[in-house]
């Protein structure tokens, strides 16, 4: 690599619900959600991020809204690509990107094909050398496992388009699973029920905001009804309902509880005595699904082992692709070890 100064080092969580760039040097310069606007006639970007999910719900028959992202598979490459080149210019750091190293944590269930798409799109943005990783590798690393000794540990990763659960041990993955039940799911059931049980129609925003206000998997202090607003599926007028926390807390064990059962599967598959280790150490939950109310209670109670919430568990895959940038140089070190002694 024929430059003077040591590269600039960059890492992006691709999630399906937000994007986080960090640079080294400077932290987390990016953290917004996964969405990109597009005005349909001049197939225009016209916002991305935050300003795209003001527009969801709301839009018109000129504006197209696209999750570049869903269930965590990629559903538009050239959207990604889009949402990528507008944020770096948004930040006014492609100069950085030159000759950059970049580290993409990617969902475990894309393809090779999506992965190769990936590091074509990096490589189009400016970076020399991009390394793909596992989100839940990284949300392990970010959530204050030492992945690298030599002891297993079952991490449960909620993001918003899939839930992956990995046993980690010396430094990598041993097994993984992978389920579409996540944040966004539970946004859906959400939904689902205020239809069945009130026969109101209410947009995505405001289920999420139902999970986020009054969601939970326990009671907790100062519970509180919360009013919803929206539109009556047979009058087709706006109206306004309560729903209680105990009505949302039904809704979200059942989707959960199918994560419980996959940890389980996971669990069963597990070599015995990284089982033992996992007795031990038990279960990391990280993502955004760590953050509804009681569910390190739920999973203790319900699979009897130790549970607790990552270390900062919205940010835990880009802290993760922080602490990981010091194996990348290695690795980077040995490659170029490799490449000069082939060379000789």
């Amino acid at each position: 690599m024929a430059i003077n100064k040591k590269p600039t080092f960059v890492s992006m969580d691709l999630g399906t619900a937000n994007t986080l760039v960090y640079i080294a040097g400077q932290g987390v310069v990016y953290n917004e959600p996964s969405i990109v606007a597009y005005r349909i006639k001049e197939n225009r970007i016209i916002a991305v991020g935050t300003e795209a999910y003001k527009m969801i719900g709301k839009g018109n028959k000129t504006i197209r809204v696209v999750k570049p992202m869903v269930d965590g598979v990629i559903t538009d490459i050239r959207a990604t690509e889009a949402q990528l080149r507008y944020i770096f210019q948004k930040l006014r750091i492609s100069k950085q990107l030159k000759h950059s190293i970049m580290l993409l944590a990617c969902p475990s269930v894309i393809t090779e094909l999506e992965k190769t798409a990936l590091k074509k799109i990096a490589i189009n943005l400016g970076a020399d050398q991009v390394f793909v990783e596992e989100e839940v590798k990284m949300a392990a690393l970010g959530g204050g496992v030492n992945i690298y000794a030599p002891t297993g540990n079952l991490i449960v990763d909620m993001g918003g388009g899939t839930t992956d659960i990995a046993v980690l041990a010396s430094g990598d993955i041993v097994l993984s699973k992978s389920v579409k039940v996540a944040g966004n799911y539970l946004n859906d059931e959400c939904q689902k029920f205020i239809r069945s049980q009130y026969g109101l129609e209410i947009g995505s925003k405001t289920a999420e905001s139902i999970k986020v206000n009054v969601g939970s998997l326990a009671k907790y202090p100062d519970e509180r009804r919360m009013k919803v607003y929206g539109r009556d599926v047979v009058s087709g007028l706006p109206r306004e309902i309560e729903i209680t926390p105990e009505e949302v807390r039904e809704v979200l064990k059942v989707p959960v509880s199918r994560i419980i059962d996959l940890t389980v599967q996971v669990l069963e598959d597990t070599p015995p005595e990284l089982a033992g280790d996992i007795f031990r150490n038990g279960i990391t939950i990280c993502g955004g699904g760590a953050l509804i109310r009681g569910i390190d209670k739920y999973f203790a109670d319900t699979l009897q082992l130790p549970t607790k919430i990552g270390e900062q568990p919205l940010l835990a895959v880009i802290n993760g692709t922080k602490k990981f940038e010091s194996e990348i140089w290695e690795i980077i070190k040995a490659q170029r070890h490799h490449e000069d002694v082939m060379g000789r």
